[in-house]
């Protein structure tokens, strides 16, 4: 059953304090096509750039950005390169999620002396707006995490990086910042990784969902959300479960050979408008059937938003007792069936749409079944 972690009444220390997340790098097989893409289609704006007119001979890096949500694309220059060979592997795919802090290299410290793999030792990066430092730790699959120290930095992105005139190519959706990042793991792995974000990042135990609350006909996932202290990061983690076909979390990895990031969860003030603009500029979602909406009202009680407008855009709806939430997620955005994306309007709600799940997975399992993978 999902539970949803009550906090602990003592004050207790944060060692990796952050305050948010700074950015997140994809690695991809043509950067410049990409930044086009989400440009065109998600609205955001590219602000900086970084590549061999910069001085960076092996990999060409686009920075774009929208309200508190930015992206780094990242694609290789040469083929004997570990950013060609993570795509050969992965496909267009997050490598790092970076996350925003005051110290860097305490982060690193802190973090490797819980068991933390060293990815790269705190660095500095300077030029003639100041200095960023960062570090890196590994996390699942080819996964990483970077820590952004920019208190001393006044430039557009990092030092190396060229900023970008105004774009004029950019139509902006209303996106505000990312909700949650959610990882796949392989099969048994979820606790690990649970523990991981536990011992390692001092995050604790947000909600869970067992198979009883992510389940279809066919197949099931088990899922637990690690949040920080302040609830600003939140980290998704989810493994499959047994079922009669292959579960989405299967077909993921098969495609996406290994762990890895499956979706990032954008927020929105104004999700009816966010998304009409996503579909008007190219963005393709999942669509669940007529009698979801029938049976709405009476299950999540009164909303402000019109029904027939949520059932116009495929927007679904679920409160707790905080209040209700509302979300939609794309189709997969690369060929590969991997990574996707979910808009949120959280109006009181802290959940994560359990009552959506049944719609949302049978949904999924339509496309599966439509590319021969279910």
């Amino acid at each position: 059953m999902a539970t949803l972690a009550q906090q602990a009444p003592e004050i207790v220390v944060d060692f990796l304090p952050l305050n948010g997340t700074d950015h997140v790098e994809f690695y991809v097989g043509n950067a410049r096509q990409a930044a086009y893409f989400y440009r065109t289609a998600f609205g955001m704006k590219l602000v900086a750039y970084a590549g061999p007119e910069t001085g960076r001979r092996d990999r060409a890096s686009y920075v774009l950005q929208q309200g508190k949500v930015r992206f780094v694309l990242t694609t290789a220059l040469r083929a004997d390169s570990d950013i060609a060979r993570h795509v050969a592997k992965h496909g267009d795919g997050v490598r790092a999620i970076a996350l925003w802090v005051d110290d860097a290299a305490s982060a690193w410290r802190e973090t490797t002396a819980r068991g933390a793999t060293s990815v790269q030792e705190p660095t500095t990066l300077s030029d003639d707006n100041g200095s960023v430092v960062i570090s890196s730790i590994a996390a699942y699959g080819d996964t990483l995490h970077t820590f952004v120290e920019r208190k001393n930095y006044t430039g557009t992105f990092f030092p190396g990086y060229r900023a970008m005139p105004e774009d004029t190519v950019a139509r902006p959706v209303g996106l505000l910042h990312i909700d949650h990042i959610v990882g796949n793991v392989g099969w048994n792995a979820m606790n690990e990784w649970v523990d991981f974000y536990s011992k390692v990042m001092g995050f604790q135990l947000y909600q869970h969902f067992d198979d009883n609350d992510i389940s279809t006909e066919y197949s099931a996932l088990m899922s637990k959300v690690m949040a920080n202290s302040t609830g600003y990061v939140k980290f998704p983690i989810n493994e499959p479960a047994e079922g009669r076909r292959k579960s989405q979390i299967e077909e993921y990895l098969d495609f996406y050979d290994g762990p890895g990031v499956q979706h990032l969860a954008l927020a929105t003030h104004d999700i009816l408008a966010t998304v009409s603009s996503l579909q008007q500029q190219g963005v393709n979602f999942l669509t669940v059937p007529h009698s979801y909406y029938t049976e709405l009202q009476e299950r999540v009680g009164k909303i402000d938003e019109p029904l027939d407008e949520l059932e116009r855009l495929g927007i679904l709806v679920d409160r707790d007792n905080e209040g209700y939430m509302l979300q939609i997620f794309t189709q997969p955005v690369e060929d590969r069936p991997t990574l996707f994306y979910e808009i949120i309007q959280r109006k009181g709600s802290r959940s994560f749409g359990k009552g959506n799940f049944k719609a949302l997975f049978e949904a999924i399992e339509r496309e599966q079944d439509a590319r021969g993978n279910l």
